[in-house]
């Protein structure tokens, strides 16, 4: 007899508040524009990252998880600024994966989800790059603002935290259910 997860419940609240009502418009811009910030701090760390990016400037990557999408275009600086609404993209994302809950999940096992890619292949393999080589250094950036010991014990507790997260959850999926790996569907226009 299988048994369920006392968790499983959660799977089906997050499909109802993800299928009901849509944050303002406005909140929607705010919380892009934080995201291209974050992305141009991290990318800016990493001189060898912008210059990857610059040969691919004024190119467009939409990334879209459900209704949600976001479209970014490459600045001549081999930055990441809001592409305009009318932009073709040259490049589109779509996270595969529809639940939240397993997204979450998955995140905190360490994987990356199912990800279909349509467009420039070059483009994505740039991308990829930066997914595979970029890393926020927050120890770093919270050391600026507090100090090295604090912001090093703050860093050292949530790695902590993190890992036994990932332990507690590897511990309640179960083998058949698994994990599921990366997956790529490569379409070129």
């Amino acid at each position: 007899m299988a048994t369920q997860s006392p968790f499983s419940f959660l799977g089906g609240v997050f499909e109802r508040i993800a299928a009901g009502p849509q944050p303002p418009q406005w909140l929607v811009h705010e919380v892009q524009h934080r995201v291209v910030l974050l992305l141009n701090h991290v990318l800016m760390q990493e001189s060898v990252a912008m210059q990857r990016l610059q040969p691919q400037r004024g190119r467009v990557v939409r990334v879209q998880w459900r209704q949600f999408f976001m479209a970014l275009q490459v600045t001549p600086a081999g930055l990441f600024d809001m592409a305009p609404e009318a932009a073709t993209p040259d490049l589109r994302l779509e996270v595969t994966q529809s639940s939240p809950l397993d997204l979450a999940q998955a995140a905190l096992r360490g994987e990356r989800p199912a990800v279909r890619i349509d467009g420039d292949v070059q483009f994505a393999g740039d991308i990829q790059w930066l997914a595979d080589n970029l890393r926020w250094d927050l120890e770093e950036d919270l050391a600026r603002l507090m100090g090295d010991v604090p912001a090093h014990t703050l860093s050292s507790v949530a790695r902590s935290a993190v890992q036994a997260l990932r332990s507690f959850v590897q511990g309640r999926v179960s083998p058949a259910g698994g994990a599921s790996a990366w997956s790529v569907d490569r379409t070129i226009p």
